[in-house]
């Protein structure tokens, strides 16, 4: 096993955490694996959430101030960092569509949707999260007995801490919301009072202000940033080589929460798995061979879609195989430079923004993944929660390390951004690496789909 790569391990423990669930509900061990298992699961999600914060804040400054001098970049660094925006703009909106339309989360029964919704409640009492519907189970009679029993469930779960949300107030205008946007104390945005798009409005704020200083008085704040950002891409690291038991306990614990002492409930769950993973699959191909494709057609006519895919083609096989843009990213030059004709300078300057700033992959999935939860839940997300969604995972996209599995953590902040519980991604973790390696190939896909735009317009 020593030799076995990370990610054979972790589907191990996602599969051995199943069949574990499985048999304790057959021969009544739920409440050991709820008492002794389940906790290292939690212990896992305190982990992420505790490197969350400060990876974001961190990785968003560093991956700004590698801009360099903001006069010396004129044309070429507004159109690089535009055209990346707007791919990742367009590929959460994509998401948030194929999830609407699909409704992957609809497709599990109604007797995991309604416990599910019922934890749902509960939790939000016990954290103080403020539920936007109105749909309000735990006060009905009907369902007593499964809320006392979800009740004790919560009781047991000492380790719960509350986790930063978005919330807004009942009486404001219609630029609240921007408004919210603003920290008025950073310290205490970033303590987990307020809301994520707080402290990423504060990272860019900062990382900007600090490219219009002059480099003998910013060098030793961009080293540092440099070298926080790259201590918690290795915690992150660190985290993930213990991940195979930590999944395997987290999958247990969500499991036995979830079916009880009724193993056919897992079927369910993994049907709504199914369909999530058709979601989230056909968005990424429709980014891939359609998205980019309009784009590049619409901005370089020249350039035949199918040439410009056989060139980058070696990139996206590394990708898929190593889940990793940084990674990839020597390939990626090559391939570039070597096959599609791109000025090094150009591919230089882009392809290290696009390993940082551009994650189009990931940002759809996000999208895809808080939905589906959420429908998991009998939430209805309101339209403005869906637009934080897009506005939450573009900018946190820009923090995104370009590592395996760094999405995990990534939409740990998704979900706190609209009041969801961060704990719920043990839920589709089970197929997480397979659509990892997908919409890492996006990833590299779009880096390489823009890096040939700017190439056109900077010469």
């Amino acid at each position: 096993m020593k030799n076995t790569p990370l990610y054979i391990k972790i589907i191990l423990g996602i599969i051995l955490g199943a069949v574990w669930a499985i048999l304790s509900g057959w021969l009544g061990w739920q409440e050991f694996t709820r008492d002794w298992i389940a906790p290292f699961g939690k212990i896992f999600i305190n982990l992420l959430k505790l490197i969350a914060i400060p990876l974001i804040l961190f990785s968003i400054i560093s991956g700004i101030v590698s801009l360099g001098n903001p006069k010396d970049l004129g044309k070429l660094g507004v159109r690089t960092l535009g055209l990346y925006l707007i791919t990742t703009v367009l590929a959460v909106s994509l998401g948030l569509v194929l999830v609407n339309a699909i409704a992957p989360g609809k497709s599990l029964s109604e007797e995991i949707r309604t416990e599910s919704r019922i934890t749902y409640e509960l939790w939000a009492k016990q954290e103080g999260v403020e539920i936007k519907d109105q749909v309000r189970l735990i006060d009905s009679p009907e369902l007593e007995e499964i809320v006392l029993q979800k009740r004790e469930q919560l009781k047991r779960d000492v380790s719960m801490d509350k986790a930063p949300v978005f919330q807004s107030p009942k009486d404001h205008g219609p630029l609240q919301a921007l408004v919210d946007v603003v920290p008025v104390n950073i310290f205490n945005a970033l303590s987990g009072n307020g809301s994520m798009l707080q402290i990423i409005f504060f990272a860019i704020f900062f990382g900007i202000a600090i490219l219009y200083v002059p480099t003998e008085k910013s060098i030793v704040l961009i080293q540092f940033f440099d070298g926080a950002s790259e201590v918690f891409i290795k915690m992150v690291d660190i985290i993930m080589k213990g991940s195979p038991f930590f999944v395997f306990a987290l999958m247990a614990g969500v499991i036995n929460d979830i079916a009880g002492d009724n193993p056919a409930m897992i079927v369910e769950i993994f049907k709504g798995l199914g369909w999530y993973s058709v979601t989230v699959v056909v968005g990424l191909l429709l980014m891939a061979f359609v998205i980019y494709p309009a784009v590049l057609k619409m901005l370089v006519p020249q350039r035949k879609f199918f040439d410009f895919l056989r060139g980058i083609s070696p990139a996206q096989a590394l990708a898929f195989s190593t889940s990793s843009s940084a990674a990839t990213l020597p390939v990626t030059f090559e391939c570039v430079e070597e096959n599609l004709g791109v000025d090094k300078k150009t591919a230089g300057f882009v392809l290290p923004i696009g390993a940082t700033v551009n994650m189009d992959g990931t940002s759809l999935y996000q999208a895809v993944a808080v939905v589906f939860l959420a429908q998991m839940h009998m939430i209805d997300l309101s339209l403005w929660q869906q637009i934080t969604v897009v506005l939450t995972a573009t900018l946190a996209s820009i923090g995104s390390a370009a590592i395996p599995s760094a999405g995990v953590v990534m939409l740990m902040v998704v979900l706190n951004s609209v009041g969801l519980n961060p704990a719920w991604i043990a839920i589709i973790l089970p197929v997480d690496r397979i659509l990892d390696m997908v919409r890492t190939t996006v990833n590299v896909t779009g880096d390489a789909t823009v890096a040939t735009i700017i190439d056109k317009y900077a010469q």
